[in-house]
């Protein structure tokens, strides 16, 4: 018997397809039977939606594509105590996500065709969504010996990273750079030169100094972006800049662009959100690499998301276990739980007015579809049925101790923020948050 949901009534936006206009969407076994906007539908509305199984009604609501994340980490295998591929999972649907690109920083690093099997395995039996890992570019993430790419990639992997450590060695990075164009998958790069960030913990300036804690200056981001942007132009290969967090970084990609350099950049919430003034107390929850920085890299942040330079709007979600959050904080190591919060935090850009609801969504739907080449992030007919259905204006309270996520290690606790998913359809199920909603 075939399985149908009728979502109905709500505000329908696609960025990839651009429809926004109220209506009714119908799934049948998984994918999308049917979308209908305006009243010119609605005899073949009812009709596609005659045997429904579930009725959704989603009056005063969007209903957009579920939410890719192409920056997370569930820390399986090795780092079970921080978070699982279920618990990660779960935290992604919790925040609207429906499909999530784990990096590769696990134990045993993801390096091999043997552990990309392992976690695609583990998310297919486990995973409340779709789960698409990234692999390491270089053997053990050491940055001298290119991991078995190609091979990852035939397994599933859809991209390549040495998260959380750069490749140093120019020659090395350039050699992945060729490699890939032969497969067209991206490089993501984690842009930190590590002589310049000499083991700091926080963004170099008066601030640092202030707290007596070692800096890290703007430039030990933004000398490896120019780095691999000109790898890039050299070679002809795909390269992603992640978590960018500086006006240098911004202006660096925007230039690219403008000369038909293949780079995408993405950054994440906390880089718009807050600044450096959060580590404040030596809070170790607005710990993160490349760190916070400051009120002006927020702004160019801000101008780089309104003006398409920066495509992506990611996670980095890095849950870690409470006890390693509690140590001081040189050695507490660097991360936030962001799965729950990037929604609402993102839509406060909406109501700032730097982006439109249809910008934000595509940095958070087509947009790392398209990068990564997976067939996500659209409400396209026959795509797979991964649908959000959130209350934009619902104020909840960030509380960590509620979050799905292992992990509770988040600078947003106590915020009052605005956005929830309501309903999430993932893998063929139906997640009904209207009961928690607002909490």
């Amino acid at each position: 018997m075939e399985k149908r949901i009728h979502i109905k009534n709500g505000r329908i936006i696609d960025p990839s397809r651009g429809i926004d206009g109220v209506g009714d969407l119908v799934i049948e076994n998984g994918r999308i039977a049917e979308v209908v906007v305006g009243k010119s539908g609605n005899s073949r509305k009812l009709a596609a939606a005659a045997d429904t199984n579930e009725i959704v009604d989603a009056h005063g609501m969007l209903v957009v594509p579920g939410l890719v994340d192409m920056h997370t980490h569930l820390r399986e295998p090795g780092f079970e105590f921080k978070e699982t591929i279920k618990t990660g999972t779960m935290a992604g649907i919790r925040g609207g996500f429906t499909s999530l690109c784990p990096m590769p920083n696990t134990n045993p690093v993801n390096d091999n065709p043997t552990v990309a099997a392992f976690v695609i395995k583990k998310a297919m039996a486990e995973g409340h969504c779709s789960v698409f890992p990234i692999g390491a570019i270089t053997k053990g993430q050491q940055g001298q010996e290119l991991a078995e790419m190609g091979l990852m990639n035939e397994i599933g992997c859809v991209a390549f990273s040495d998260d959380g450590r750069p490749v140093m060695n120019s020659l090395v990075m350039r050699r992945a750079l060729e490699y890939s164009k032969a497969f067209s998958f991206p490089l993501i790069a984690h842009c930190e030169d590590l002589g310049l960030s000499d083991d700091g913990v926080m963004n170099e300036g008066s601030l640092s100094t202030y707290f007596g804690l070692k800096g890290i200056p703007a430039e030990a981001e933004e000398v490896m972006v120019a780095r691999d942007i000109m790898l890039a132009r050299l070679t002809g290969g795909r390269i992603h800049i992640a978590h960018v967090s500086t006006r240098g970084s911004v202006e660096l990609v925007r230039r690219a662009k403008i000369e038909g350099i293949k780079v995408t950049a993405e950054t994440c919430p906390h880089y718009f959100s807050i600044t450096e003034r959060a580590v404040e107390g030596f809070n170790t929850n607005a710990k993160v690499n490349p760190p916070l920085r400051t009120d002006d890299d927020v702004l160019a942040i801000k101008e780089g998301l309104k003006d398409g330079t920066i495509d992506v709007i990611a996670t980095d979600h890095a849950p870690h276990h409470i006890d390693e959050k509690m140590l001081e904080f040189d050695r507490a190591p660097s991360g936030i739980s962001g799965l729950e919060t990037a929604l609402a935090l993102s839509l406060r850009l909406v109501g700032e007015g730097v982006l439109t609801i249809d910008q934000m969504l595509k940095k958070m739907t087509i947009n790392p579809s398209k990068i990564l080449g997976i067939d996500r992030g659209t409400l396209n007919i026959k795509a797979v049925a991964d649908v959000l259905v959130m209350d934009t204006e619902r104020e909840f309270i960030v509380r960590p101790d509620e979050f799905e996520s292992k992990g509770k290690n988040t600078p947003f606790a106590g915020w009052t923020l605005k956005g929830q998913p309501v309903v999430v359809i993932s893998k063929g199920r139906v997640y009904d948050f209207s009961g928690k909603a607002g909490k």
